[in-house]
């Protein structure tokens, strides 16, 4: 596992008395955003109540690595902690397992199929990033699919930009947001987490995907 120190401050919204994580219900509270060409990204802040316990046990729980990539001929470092769960991997928390199984169970009837992978991203500083893409290796490249995304920690943007150019949209996302990313957003849009100068603390993320969407 990588070496890393975490310099975090909790949300002022959670009570220290009780800082048991729970997820809050998701029908009526999602609020959508229709974007061009058949996208739709759901937003609901704070899905994660009481969240900065979870990111601390996820700090610690996790088996975080460093990975390097090959990108314009030479190779470089990831900038961000990774670690990658499968179909048939346990969850490093049972939250996550929860979260999961209310995504698949309120998202059933639009999507189709349960998600069934969980990506997690470890974002120790504004140093890291994660630059612009779409979760195009697999199925999402042709056919519509969602991506959820639950942020913990300190706040960053997710930005959001049409392929091709066009006007784009942000969301700050931390202590135990969800932004589900739907339709045809994945092929038609490009997200991003950006470098900042600013200080910022961590932020952990963690992707859920149907099969065969990387």
């Amino acid at each position: 596992m990588a070496a890393m120190t975490t310099t975090f401050q909790g949300s002022l919204l959670d009570r220290w008395d009780d800082t048991t994580p729970a997820l809050q219900p998701l029908a009526d509270r999602l609020e959508r955003t229709h974007l061009a060409r058949g996208a739709w990204v759901d937003l609901l802040p704070g899905w994660v109540a009481h969240s900065d316990d979870l990111f601390l046990r996820l700090v610690e729980a996790v088996p975080w690595q460093a990975e390097r990539r090959m990108m314009y001929e030479r190779v470089v470092d990831v900038p961000r902690l990774l670690s990658w769960y499968g179909e048939d991997d346990p969850l490093p928390d049972p939250l996550l397992a929860s979260a999961r199984a209310a995504l698949t169970t309120y998202y059933a009837a639009e999507l189709g199929e349960p998600f069934r992978t969980a990506g997690l991203c470890y974002y120790r500083d504004g140093n890291d990033s994660v630059a612009w893409h779409g979760d195009t290796i697999g199925r999402g490249k042709s056919t519509d699919t969602m991506v959820a995304i639950v942020s913990l920690g300190t706040p960053r943007r997710l930005q959001l930009r049409p392929r091709g150019g066009g006007p784009g949209l942000s969301f700050p996302l931390g202590h135990g947001d969800l932004l589900v990313m739907g339709g045809s957003c994945q092929r038609t849009w490009e997200h991003a987490i950006l470098k900042t100068a600013r200080p910022v603390g961590p932020r952990i993320s963690v992707q859920f995907r149907p099969r065969g969407v990387r």
